[in-house]
């Protein structure tokens, strides 16, 4: 329910501001669609399993549902990804060289994230690795334990690990940190001068708006990969149910956090949910209101 009512609002949001819009403001659209569609096309399943206490509809359902979760997974981790390199780049790079980052670039980087991520999804089901159920009997995914004796199985999960898990992940504390050390710097130059009183306020914002995106998502996916990883080496009876569960659970979380995030730390995106009014049937209706701006370097960092 967080998942889909958060980024439906990021959506709605994104919908009414189309034409006003920057480049890489796409690829927050594009991490809110991933999110969703993650939400509607494997939960619902997981939910009715979970009642049942047993998984629902067999094999074809099972290899479905952890497609699904692949595809949209791994989607998510390189949005993040390319999202921390753009801001990153916009970051260190003067206004000219900014403005290079055109719709028609993100465009192509979204398409090829999503090839990427199809690609990925589809090789367990040309024979380089397996789907499966969890341990816990009630969720589908790669199915970890038949590759601690299977080579092929083995090289699969190796190279998803790096390419897609630890290398994004990598690439984000490496981004953001590069930007909480730029807008130090900026700082303390800006605070020599005296010119703009409340540097120390903006710098702590964008700082923690850095550290939380960061740690929400490797602590959404730690411990999955975790888990995951020692089932490679060792038997699933091993670990007690819920020890695999609760790692599954947090990954899920992972659709849910991003619009609340977006709240607290984006003005424009406070206003547009203030003039949004849920009536029943879902309908919603627009309030007017005066335009709010943003201080241009919080500008910066939503675009």
């Amino acid at each position: 329910i967080l998942t889909i009512l958060g980024n439906s609002a990021v959506l709605a949001t994104a919908a009414k501001r189309s034409s006003l819009l920057k480049s890489p403001e796409l690829l927050t659209v594009n991490l809110a669609v991933a999110d969703i569609g993650m939400a509607i096309s494997m939960y619902p399943l997981a939910i009715a399993s979970a009642w049942n206490h047993a998984w629902l509809g067999g094999d074809a359902s099972c290899i479905y549902y952890a497609l699904m979760g692949f595809l949209f997974g791994v989607c998510s981790m390189m949005t993040l990804c390319a999202m921390a390199v753009i801001r990153f780049l916009v970051t260190n790079s003067s206004k000219s060289n900014s403005n290079k980052i055109t719709k028609n670039t993100v465009f192509i980087l979204i398409a090829s994230i999503w090839l990427y991520s199809l690609l990925w999804a589809i090789l367990p089901l040309v024979g380089w690795g397996y789907y499966g159920p969890e341990p816990f009997g009630i969720s589908c995914t790669i199915a970890w334990s038949k590759f601690h004796n299977s080579s092929n199985g083995f090289s699969f999960i190796l190279s998803m690990f790096l390419l897609c898990t630890v290398l994004p992940a990598l690439t984000i504390v490496a981004c953001y940190l590069g930007i909480a050390w730029k807008v130090h710097k900026a700082y303390q130059e800006i605070q020599n001068i005296d010119r703009i009183p409340n540097a120390a306020k903006l710098e702590k914002k964008l700082t923690l708006m850095a550290m939380l995106i960061s740690v929400g998502f490797l602590s959404s996916w730690t411990p999955y990969a975790a888990a995951s990883f020692w089932s490679i080496f060792n038997s699933s009876a091993s670990l007690q149910p819920i020890v695999t569960l609760l790692p599954c659970l947090f990954a899920k979380s992972s659709t849910a956090y991003n619009p609340f995030i977006y709240y607290i730390f984006s003005k424009t995106f406070r206003c547009e949910i203030k003039k949004l009014q849920c009536c029943c049937g879902w309908r919603v209706r627009y309030f007017s209101s005066d335009n709010s701006t943003e201080n241009p370097v919080s500008m910066m960092w939503s675009g």
